[in-house]
């Protein structure tokens, strides 16, 4: 490649990285405010965290006691002189409702009541930011949080009883999510987000795709650096939550003890931040993987050696085999948008274009190449090693054992090795030198040696 063209497919790799690590806020962004029951699912996480329920427990009580004289109406229940207890009794129910709206908010019942408001508020808010016509407009009017059903909950659980909870006003428990002279502002930035998390995402892929394009015998190499870009992106995204989250956290909680439960709710809220990012890192490692194996590198070369037959002599299935992992992934719940569906189908595109050029690469190194070259060679290196031990085995029983030094100074000579035809020249050759061998390590003493010496080429001379 000419230098501007390098430059130019550094230049494309550096702003897909780039531009992967800016669409996974978009995508979550998109997922988690304007997704109805991605929010339902994130809202029964967090009523389920310690520190959330202990938060949303005292707000209940705090609501409860603000919008009702409890002491009042304790002291109207309360007969004859037992009516000035009505304040000590106030205070020890309070701190008793404090003690159990935890575990209220533990039952099923506290549970779906919290999921249901959460629904309707965010049904509500998505229809705002719609511009539904039946929806709030932007001039009158809150998108609110209405938990004054666990509130009246709370009531009836405690023992302060249903009488007193129906005195609770309309607006109690209520949160204000958004005024109306915010909605205008929301309603533009929500448009822009639903636009941006598809551009973004069809961009990095078109960024990729156009730098492998011009990569052209170099492009091993670009794969593996945009998979190395993909993954540099998620991972950056995960350090940058851990940071946003104690800026965040410190600049808009000022009251200490909500501080653990507002770091809960960043952690939980955030945890689809951290799935995205994930997957991003997923398809980084395997574009890392589809490098590898275009590489020069003996290992890739040994790969494609032992892909390459199922690449030329099976490819339709390697492909139908393809097909059904896609249309799998369509019929699963993660495709819900059109922005899901063109970024996978751009995906399975990619996916198609590597095994295309794998096929390619492993015909032109291995035109011949077999299975049998892989799985007949490791059979016949399995016989071949049994057949070297059980060749080994019998040759240590045929061995002939070595001749022992006669014990007790017996001077008569060793026992000899059974005597050979007297015309097989190679024999008595044999004879003599193990003789000598025995003689020099000192187990024949001079005389015995001459005396077996003188009987083997006595036999060897004999008529």
């Amino acid at each position: 490649m000419s230098r501007a063209r390098r430059r130019t497919v550094k230049a494309l790799v550096v702003l897909g990285s780039l531009l992967a690590f800016l669409s996974v806020f978009a995508i979550w962004t998109e997922r988690q405010a304007l997704n109805t029951n991605d929010w339902v699912d994130t809202s029964g996480k967090l009523i389920q965290n310690e520190k959330v329920r202990s938060a949303v427990s005292s707000y209940l009580v705090d609501q409860l006691y603000e919008n009702v004289n409890v002491e009042k109406e304790l002291e109207d229940i309360l007969p004859g002189e037992t009516k000035q207890l009505a304040g000590p009794v106030s205070g020890g129910l309070r701190q008793v409702a404090g003690g159990g709206a935890e575990q209220v908010l533990q039952s099923t019942t506290a549970e779906e009541l919290w999921k249901d408001a959460n629904r309707a508020a965010h049904e509500q808010l998505l229809a705002v930011l719609e511009n539904k016509k039946e929806a709030v407009s932007t001039a009158e009017g809150n998108v609110t949080l209405n938990l004054g059903s666990l509130v009246t909950n709370l009531a009836n659980q405690v023992g302060i009883g249903s009488q007193l909870a129906e005195k609770l006003p309309p607006d109690a428990g209520q949160i204000t999510i958004l005024r109306s002279d915010q909605l205008k502002t929301a309603q533009d930035i929500a448009v822009g987000i639903k636009g941006l998390a598809l551009v973004l995402s069809l961009l990095t892929l078109l960024a990729f795709g156009l730098a492998i394009y011009l990569s052209r015998e170099g492009r091993w190499v670009t794969v593996l650096f945009c998979g190395i870009g993909l993954v540099a992106a998620g991972f950056a995204v995960i350090v940058f939550r851990q940071i946003a989250g104690g800026i965040v956290v410190d600049q808009l909680v000022t009251d200490e003890s909500v501080k653990p439960a507002a770091e809960a709710t960043w952690s939980i809220g955030t945890s689809l931040m951290t799935s995205i990012a994930t997957t991003v890192i997923v398809f980084g490692v395997f574009l890392g993987i589809a490098g590898w194996l275009g590489s020069p590198t003996g290992s890739a070369r040994a790969s494609r050696r032992f892909m390459a037959p199922a690449l030329r002599d099976y490819i339709p299935y390697v492909y139908t085999g393809l097909a059904i992992v896609v249309c799998l992934y369509f019929l699963s719940a993660s495709v819900q948008n059109l922005r899901s569906f063109l970024t996978t189908l751009v995906i399975a595109g990619f996916a198609a274009f590597g095994i295309h050029e794998l096929r390619r690469q492993s015909e032109e190194e291995f035109p011949d190449a077999q299975f049998s070259d892989y799985f007949g060679g490791a059979k016949d290196r399995m016989v071949d090693a049994v057949k070297s031990a059980n060749l080994g085995e019998r040759a240590s029983k045929l061995r002939l054992p070595e001749m022992r030094k006669p014990s007790g100074g017996d001077s008569e000579a060793a026992p000899a090795a059974p005597a050979a035809p007297a015309n097989d020249e190679d024999s008595r050759l044999g004879r003599l030198e193990r003789l000598s061998e025995l003689h020099q390590k000192g187990v024949l003493t001079d005389e015995e040696f001459a005396a077996e010496k003188s009987r083997v080429l006595g036999g060897g001379s004999g008529p």
